[in-house]
């Protein structure tokens, strides 16, 4: 229960407190949460420590939700893996970095995904609600891949809505769990 509850603090508080803390503003809609931890960051460490949080959080998440199927908790735990990859893996000050787009890939994908793969007959929640979880949070991940490959202005508010609603359906699953 803690560790899905720390999860999406841990996210949106770190982008938060990071992006307060940048020299010259940063605009959350245009730019990556990936820029906060970047090397050209302000302090980076601070979006660099909540990300390592976050999938610290994720592989714990995957360890207890004994509701969901084995799985779909691989690859939640897996998500969690990549996630401190991503921190692990800085955007340089300028340009991209192909290792970090791999991380940053692995990581999207993998917490879109597993959704599908914890569904288990007679579970809390039930399929219906695990497929559900996964359509909403694949139609994000393209509208973030959309922005992403399509230069779109607007990366970062797809980015941040993706990465919340990733970070807060383990909360929901363990709460629903819970509650049966």
């Amino acid at each position: 229960m803690l560790s899905s509850a720390c999860a999406p603090v841990f996210l949106i508080g770190g982008w938060q407190l990071a992006a307060a803390r940048q020299r010259g503003g940063f605009d959350p809609v245009r730019q990556t949460i990936s820029e906060l931890a970047g090397r050209g960051a302000t302090e980076p460490w601070i979006m660099t420590t909540a990300l390592v949080g976050v999938g610290v959080c994720y592989v714990i998440t995957a360890a207890g939700l004994a509701t969901a199927a084995i799985p779909g908790r691989l690859l939640l735990a897996a998500g969690g893996v990549a996630t401190v990859t991503v921190a692990a893996l800085p955007l340089p000050v300028s340009g991209d970095s192909p290792a970090h787009v791999v991380a940053a890939t692995v990581t999207f994908a993998a917490l879109s995904l597993w959704p599908v793969l914890a569904v288990r007959r007679g579970s809390t929640p039930r399929p219906a609600v695990w497929l559900s979880a996964a359509a909403v949070l694949l139609v994000l991940l393209g509208w973030f891949g959309i922005d992403s490959f399509g230069g779109g202005s607007r990366i970062g508010l797809s980015e941040r809505v993706l990465a919340a609603a990733q970070a807060l359906w383990p909360l929901a699953a363990v709460l629903l769990a819970r509650r049966r």
